[in-house]
């Protein structure tokens, strides 16, 4: 392995930022920060605890009652964000490498990923402005209008897989909208998201309407999503958290909307041009490092073609490269964390008793110590294998034969998951009509996956709760209120007259 390149001026510890303030937490605790690629703790950063959420949020609720920020028309605010946007595209270098270090991703992927953060806040600045309301009308008799109005304080809880641009896609609109915020990142990559306070500053974001606090979910992420003055959660990460995040936000009825799990199928039939998905399916579960939620880790593939398909497969597979990951050719880097890097060798070794391994199956040669896995391929997967239901969220696909239609769409929809989907066929027909049968809440035909910023995106099953995107992010941040006004004669049923 070549010498690692480690960043510039990475800092030594990293603090909560609460109303315009970097602050250490209340208690003073702290915890590690680890470089994927060594393992070894880089940085000591802030633990908050419901001491500091409180903070964060009492720093939020009084910029959003007493401050600017709601009030401002929503050119003024857009201005903000396209300011924002500018900012971010300016450093994008410097956020992808650090991204890139803090989470193991491929330095070229971390910038496309810094490159749409700036996108997410460039798109809903112009949303919040062309955005229209509905009016109906009964000629001479009623008018009835809607006003959209901010709800308040936003809790956003993000994942440590591409976590500036996941962050970017939750503050885009939460802010465009008029609401204040608490960001809680995940633990594990921590390093990007402490940027954000010094571009809104810069971008002249008032005091107080972004705060974040740092910490593990079971105490800043806990207290975030129990807090009674925190009417809307936005998060994503796996299912179970978001059983958890249900039940506790329940009692307070609040808002939610979360990004979860997902195994998601891709389907390839016989008529299928074979060298592009080909290209696509190995694009789908090894870019990211694998670790992306709409992964196509299950591939279905017609048993004309079968053979075919799994042998190329296999070799390009062994020819992806994998390297340090600030490493401009490197096309898989280091899993997030040790703890993740032992979760995904086990279902490789697993499936090394629930499929034939052609691909992959360990540690690449030449990486002797970091959460380093081969792109790992498995043929042959029963549907009741774990490695073909559960969520794996590393460089491991599972290959599955299938005869008819019929079949396919059995297979696809045999999971609990149902975030997205990948159909590959030249037939116009079924192609429409399978991806109508699919339950997933996102389908690709003929394509990866390509992001409309205007669509919903979200999933069905245990992939989610609710949609984000264009409208339905708009919808979710706000409240719509009805006002009903009356032009002709009212019309009063007349009780109690003599």
């Amino acid at each position: 392995m070549t010498e690692r390149h480690i960043p510039a001026d990475l800092p030594a510890r990293i603090q909560h930022y609460i109303d315009g303030q970097f602050v250490d937490s209340e208690d003073g605790d702290t915890f590690d920060v680890l470089d994927p690629v060594t393992n070894e703790t880089y940085l000591q950063a802030a633990a908050g605890k419901k001491a500091d959420i409180d903070k964060a949020v009492a720093a939020a609720r009084r910029a959003f009652t007493e401050g600017p920020w709601p009030k401002m028309l929503p050119r003024e605010r857009s201005r903000v964000l396209h300011k924002i946007a500018d900012i971010v595209e300016s450093r994008d270098q410097r956020l992808a490498e650090l991204e890139s270090f803090d989470s193991g991703l491929p330095i070229t992927q971390a910038l496309g990923q810094a490159r749409r953060a700036a996108e997410n806040f460039r798109f809903f600045a112009d949303l919040i402005v062309a955005q229209h309301d509905n009016a109906f009308k009964v000629p001479g008799k009623q008018m009835n209008y809607v006003n959209r109005k901010p709800i308040g304080v936003a809790g956003l809880i993000t994942p440590w897989n591409t976590p500036f641009m996941l962050e970017s896609w939750k503050l885009g609109p939460a802010l465009a909208t008029g609401n204040t915020v608490v960001l809680k990142p995940a633990e594990f990559t921590p390093l990007s998201a402490s940027l954000w306070a010094g571009i809104f500053e810069e971008a002249g974001l008032p005091q107080g309407v972004f705060n974040l606090v740092n910490g593990l979910g079971e105490d800043a992420g806990d207290a975030l999503v129990k807090h009674p003055e925190v009417p809307l959660i936005s998060f994503t990460g796996e299912s179970r958290t978001g059983q958890i995040i249900f039940g506790n936000a329940a009692p307070y009825l609040k808002g939610l909307s979360m990004e979860l799990g997902g195994k998601s199928p891709a389907i390839v039939f016989a008529d299928a041009d074979l060298d592009v998905a080909i290209d696509a399916c190995i694009f789908g579960v090894f870019s990211l490092n694998g670790e992306r939620c709409t992964a196509g880790s299950r591939i279905l593939v017609q048993r004309d073609i079968y053979d075919e398909f799994v042998e190329r497969y296999a070799a390009q597979a062994k020819r992806i490269k994998v390297g340090d990951p600030q490493d401009p050719t490197t096309e898989v880097g280091a899993l997030v964390h040790p703890e993740h890097y032992e979760k995904v060798m086990s279902y490789v070794e697993l499936g090394k008793t629930e499929g034939r391994l052609v691909a992959g199956g360990g540690r690449p040669e030449g990486f002797p110590t970091g959460n380093y896995v081969a792109p790992t391929v498995f043929a042959d997967v029963a549907p009741d294998a774990r490695i073909f239901q559960e969520e794996i969220f590393g460089p491991v696909v599972a290959i599955t034969p299938f005869d008819t239609d019929e079949e396919a769409l059995a297979l696809a929809n045999d999971t609990k998951y149902g975030l997205a989907a990948y159909v590959w066929t030249s037939d116009l027909k079924r192609a429409h009509n399978f991806a109508q049968s699919i339950e997933a809440g996102m389908v690709w035909l003929n394509s990866n996956n390509v992001r409309d910023l205007r669509t919903p995106f979200g999933g069905v099953k245990a992939s989610g709760l609710g949609h984000e995107g264009g409208y339905r992010s708009i919808d979710f941040y706000t409240d719509q209120q009805a006002v009903h006004i009356t032009l002709g004669e009212p019309h009063n049923p007349t009780f109690g007259k003599n």
